[in-house]
């Protein structure tokens, strides 16, 4: 098959070299275009990208001039704009893009407009639909489509079997996140060597807001928003790659401890049915060993697109504790973008 063209917006940051990672040797796609902001624009793309990963800069990419980020750089023929941008810049510039091209966001920036997809393909890869809305309601011949925070990707999915077979009443959740959700630049070595910070800005309320639309029931135009009581508290912890998560989870229906792990190891949903490329073949993996998960050994699970659970246990307030773990850059960020884009491709949903 011809490849679908692809450009990548923020290509130089962190996420942004994620994106390239995952793109470089896509099945279905092809990278033609990278943008960034004026410092990196009309640089080869090794010389400015201050790459960070333990992988090297592909060589497909490594001479491939960098652009100014604006809609008339991106080449005619491409379908797909990758998002790694910023928050701030995203909000102005996405649906200037989204008039020409289909916009895959990992961006927080309208994650949660009323007619904007807010998407884990594993859970709710019906609200896709939206994008009818939006076009109609912007006039766009593009749209936008955008994933979750990292920890709420990671945290959902875990629930999401629990969910689906017994109903959930509330959920709390604390999290110890690793520094790459930050940025290269985001937190000075001599503020978290032998420390924790317990605070990540709006990192809680994304949790708690986020969740309740993704879980969701599309209804028409909007999505009517799951009833259920959250609570997050999140923290910055001196891990490099992987977000750990500890989830305590009241359910609707009785369950059992083994019922519960049932679901969990037995999950599957329409990405694996697909067989998307970037999907794993098991979107959560439950480990019984009393000490995991942990970010050095767990984060790469199902190519870091798997959530790890562990330490799955009844709770004397709640009705069930565990431990989550998934890799935030890749499952958390631009494999979640990935593998959205190649669930609208499978769907016909490109044109």
């Amino acid at each position: 098959m011809d490849k679908i063209k692809v450009a990548v917006l923020g290509a130089t940051g962190l996420v942004g070299q994620r994106f390239i990672e995952l793109l470089a040797e896509h099945p279905y796609f092809e990278i033609v275009d990278l943008l960034a902001s004026e410092r990196s624009a009309g640089k080869k793309y090794r010389e400015a990208a201050n790459w960070v990963l333990s992988s090297d800069i592909p060589e497909s990419v490594a001479d491939m001039e960098v652009k100014l980020l604006e809609v008339e750089n991106v080449s005619k023929d491409v379908d797909i704009v990758f998002s790694a941008l910023p928050s701030d810049v995203a909000k102005a510039v996405e649906f200037k893009f989204a008039e020409k091209f289909v916009v895959c966001s990992n961006a927080s920036a309208y994650r949660l407009e009323k007619d904007v997809p807010l998407v884990i393909p594993e859970i709710n890869p019906d609200h896709i639909e939206l994008i009818n809305v939006q076009r109609k309601s912007r006039n766009l011949n593009g749209y936008l489509v955008t994933n979750p925070n990292c920890s709420t990707i990671i945290v959902l999915l875990s629930l999401k079997p629990i969910y689906d077979a017994f109903g959930i009443e509330s959920f709390a959740v604390v999290t110890m996140q690793a520094l790459s959700g930050a940025g290269y630049r985001g937190v000075p070595s001599m503020a978290i060597v032998d420390n924790l910070i317990p605070f990540i800005k709006k990192e809680e309320e994304k949790i708690e807001k986020e969740s309740k639309k993704i879980l969701g029931t599309l209804e028409k135009d909007h999505i009517k928003e799951a009833e259920m009581k959250i609570t997050a508290s999140c923290n910055r912890v001196p891990v490099l790659d992987g977000h750990t998560a500890v989830v305590f989870v009241k359910t609707k229906e009785k369950a059992s401890l083994e019922e519960v792990k049932e679901v969990m190891k037995s999950f599957k949903s329409l990405p694996q049915e697909l067989n998307l490329p970037t999907a794993p073949e098991n979107p959560v993996i439950v480990r019984e060993e009393q000490d995991r998960p942990q970010p050095r050994l767990d984060r790469n699970a199902g190519r870091g697109m798997s959530v790890t659970v562990g330490r799955i246990r009844e709770d004397t307030i709640f009705d069930f504790k565990f431990v989550v773990l998934g890799h935030n850059t890749i499952r958390g960020a631009a494999g979640a973008s990935v593998l959205n884009a190649e669930l609208l491709y499978k769907l016909d949903k490109l044109g």
